[in-house]
């Protein structure tokens, strides 16, 4: 089953800290959203392995966009 990684504030994406196809665990720091000149991990929800980026470095995201899908 799929488990979808949303952004949960809106910002720009600074750092990506894993390749898709890598395993990870529970609460592994993914990705870095900056905002207002702070930046924000988003974790992992599960242990997993990340199937695909949907957005990169630099990209700007919204709140509830779609960042990733593990499996």
């Amino acid at each position: 089953m799929a488990t979808e990684i949303l952004a949960p504030m809106a910002g720009k994406i600074v750092r990506i800290d894993i390749e898709a196809g890598a395993s990870l665990f529970e609460d592994q720091e993914i990705i870095f959203i900056e905002a207002m000149k702070m930046e924000t991990p988003i974790y992992a929800p599960c242990d997993g392995v990340i199937e695909k980026f949907l957005k990169k470095v630099g990209d700007d995201v919204e709140e509830d966009d779609l960042i990733a899908i593990m499996a």
